[in-house]
């Protein structure tokens, strides 16, 4: 199967999270190789775009203080706060579809389809499963940052709700806190039946 086919009408690409903070050099949560999956990502989403399937963008966007992060209580510094550079996206993507902002009341937002409240533990969905159900979508393909956290988060709910997944692996990088975190993650995606596809496979 040829990267082209992939893509058709009732499949969407959703690009995760290629904002500045997660992939320019100077960012405060840089994701090691983000820059080199960027352009990867523009070229899926031609290829998307010109087969007629949906272009969805992931996006952090959080306020200043939030359990989310280390100088709350959280465990990451402090990244893609709503309306700086940080969380915008790098500006060599093509940005050519609607975009679901997560995180956006201080929760942890690591799925595209839902935030989980630090302190509460409940669950809120993001608009990303209406857009999908709007466009009549079966199948959903990921590319971004970071595998072992956005990546996996929103291919394991996109699997829970229904949709077919798969996964470009040329096109996701992990942060890997813990080595090894990013194989885990794919092993995780695989086993509840994410496909796994690089330039080999695809």
């Amino acid at each position: 199967m040829s990267e082209d086919s992939i893509y058709e009408p009732g499949v969407a690409l959703l690009v995760v999270d290629l904002q500045n903070d997660f992939v320019d050099p100077s960012g405060s949560l840089r994701v090691e190789g983000a820059q080199e999956i960027v352009p990867f990502a523009n070229a899926q989403v031609r290829r998307a775009r010109s087969a007629g399937a949906t272009v969805i963008y992931t996006q952090d966007w959080h306020p200043p203080h939030t359990p989310h992060f280390a100088a709350d209580g959280g465990i990451w510094p402090v990244h893609c706060v709503a309306g700086t550079w940080g969380a915008a996206f790098v500006p060599t993507l093509l940005v050519e579809g609607p975009v679901v902002r997560k995180g956006t009341g201080g929760e942890d937002g690591y799925s595209g389809f839902s935030m989980r409240d630090v302190e509460s533990g409940s669950i809120h969905s993001t608009r990303l499963t209406e857009l999908l159900k709007e466009a009549h979508v079966r199948t959903v393909v990921l590319c971004g940052v970071a595998t072992d956290y956005c990546v996996k988060e929103t291919g394991l709910d996109a699997m829970k709700l229904g949709f077919d997944v798969i996964v470009l692996l040329d096109g996701v990088r992990a942060v890997d806190r813990n080595p090894g975190d990013g194989a885990k993650a794919l092993e995780e995606l695989a086993a509840v039946g994410v496909q796994l596809r690089d330039r080999t496979n695809s």
